[in-house]
């Protein structure tokens, strides 16, 4: 029995209407349609079509299976993913701009306490709370600031702070979100 599902290398799947025209302007692992209008263009035929039994598979010529080799592997290329050093990097940026004011925000408990509990200062407890939240929320902000302040290109490392790589990759972000909100009116 055929599943309603699309097969995972189908294009309208993974986000990308031509595999092939998806590396001309857009990064390695950026999609290039939105996936809710994919997902309703692949409903309606895959309702339409009749069930077949699991055990018959089509037979494929030899010029199918080259040209359904070749396919795969544009798309496997193209739908690869966020590569491994671009990953890394932004894991790294991630840590250090978050790990460093999510500590602050702990340290703050710990240090409010010492100086309450060696009677050093008298500290209203909602100044403890300001202060924590802050280097807490902070962190957040470090999560997003990691990864959008990362160079997106493989071969680049990027600067130590990363502001114009932010800048770019916010543009970048922005961009595909007008442009989805485009094709969704």
């Amino acid at each position: 029995m055929a599943s309603n599902s699309p097969s995972p290398n189908d294009p309208d799947r993974q986000g990308l209407a031509n595999p092939v025209d998806a590396g001309k302007s857009r990064l390695p692992f950026e999609p290039g349609s939105n996936r809710k209008k994919a997902a309703k263009k692949t409903a309606a035929p895959a309702a339409t079509t009749t069930s077949q039994p699991a055990t018959s598979k089509p037979k494929a010529t030899k010029a199918t299976s080259s040209q359904t080799s070749a396919q795969s592997s544009v798309r496997q290329r193209a739908f690869a993913g966020v590569p491994e050093e671009v990953s890394q990097r932004m894991a790294r940026r991630m840590a250090l701009f978050c790990g460093i004011p999510t500590a602050l925000g702990m340290l703050t408990f710990i240090v409010s306490y010492f100086i309450v509990s060696q009677q050093v200062l008298k500290l209203p407890t909602v100044a403890v709370f300001l202060v924590s939240l802050g280097f807490f929320g902070l962190g957040v902000l470090g999560l997003s600031y990691g990864a959008f302040s990362a160079s997106w290109d493989e071969g680049r490392v990027g600067s130590w702070l990363g502001w114009s790589d932010f800048q770019t990759n916010v543009g970048r972000a922005i961009a595909s979100w007008k442009e989805a909100r485009a094709r969704e009116s």
